[in-house]
């Protein structure tokens, strides 16, 4: 086998007879590489260990199913906390290395052979980040991305727990393929997706935990939500996985809705495969799907995908020596 390009090409030596002799054929023919991704979701309560266990039967499933790439939702452990400000959930947070949250998935994808991001409440010295950990199909940990974004809003109070990120957008070298991850309110930020995509990656996936509004109960936000990541997709090219999480969360005096609707997305910004949709015709999203639990899987031919992003030319006619108002605040600079 061979690569040219990026894409992976293997010699077929083919024999034939033609009039009793043996003749030798060599063709050159471009491989596939399909990876298989899923995305989970379900309800979490109280209890840690049956939040993890409901995790691991969904991966279980998930791979059963083919995936070899799956997403759960954003801090799954335990009920979304960031409703209230308690310095009591702190206690939650725990150091990346010696993890026993990531030992435990790191055997589970060593034992199915799957890559798994892993969202956890990362505690580091005295700083506290939404984290992510990146798990290779060996078991091995790849490294961890921090939540760049933190929301601060009704319901959403995440500023109280976690520093900016400071990892900076990553992109990880897995078996099945450049993975780049953003959380949550990651997802409404174009920025975080081009840098991604920038860095070569291949799939773009969210962890997610999202619902309703208190400050506003007639407010809906899943239509909106939805089209901005499928936006992000059409728009890099690039294949996404949502994860979110479904149910009623009540923490201290308050409680949030989740509203589910986990999704695979195409390089095209198309709706593939959606947890407890009635209606995906044309591509498109059901705005208001069943908040059951369980997974969608689709398969992407990310070579394939390579092309089709090559062709359109969006990276080659790119031109970042005019974007500076992006790298301000207000689009442009005191005088």
């Amino acid at each position: 086998s061979s690569e040219d390009d990026g894409l992976t090409y293997q010699d077929l030596i083919v024999e034939n007879r033609v009039d009793g002799e043996v003749v030798i054929h060599q063709l050159c023919i471009l491989q596939m590489r399909n990876v298989t991704v899923a995305a989970l979701q379900f309800a979490c309560s109280a209890d840690k260990e049956r939040n993890i266990q409901k995790a691991e039967s969904l991966v279980r499933q998930a791979a059963a199913k083919g995936a070899n790439l799956i997403l759960i939702q954003e801090l799954f452990e335990g009920l979304y906390f960031c409703q209230e400000q308690n310095p009591t959930y702190f206690e939650w947070a725990h150091p990346a290395e010696n993890n026993s949250l990531l030992a435990r998935f790191s055997k589970l994808a060593a034992e199915l052979g799957v890559v798994l991001p892993i969202p956890f409440f990362e505690r580091h010295n005295n700083a506290h980040y939404n984290s992510c950990a990146v798990i290779d199909s060996d078991g091995s940990c790849l490294g961890v991305y921090r939540k760049t974004h933190i929301p601060d809003g009704p319901g959403y109070q995440e500023k109280f727990y976690f520093n900016p990120g400071d990892s900076g957008f990553k992109v990880f070298e897995t078996k099945v393929g450049r993975v780049g991850i953003a959380i949550c309110w990651d997802q409404w930020f174009p920025e975080a997706a081009r840098c991604l995509a920038l860095q070569g990656a291949e799939l773009i996936l969210y962890p997610t935990a999202i619902g309703n509004e208190p400050q506003d109960p007639s407010a809906q936000s899943y239509a909106h939500w939805a089209r901005t990541m499928l936006g992000h997709a059409a728009a890099n090219m690039v294949p996404i996985v949502v994860s979110n999480r479904i149910g009623t969360e009540h923490v201290g005096g308050t409680h949030l809705t989740f509203y589910g609707g986990s999704f695979i997305g195409s390089p095209r910004g198309e709706v593939v495969a959606q947890v407890g949709a009635k209606d995906n015709r044309h591509g498109n999203i059901d705005p208001a799907p069943a908040p059951e639990e369980g997974l969608v899987v689709a398969t992407f031919d990310l070579d394939r995908c390579r092309q089709e992003r090559l062709a359109w030319g969006i990276y080659r006619d790119r031109r970042p020596e005019l974007y500076g108002p992006i790298m301000t605040l207000s689009g442009s600079r005191a005088s």
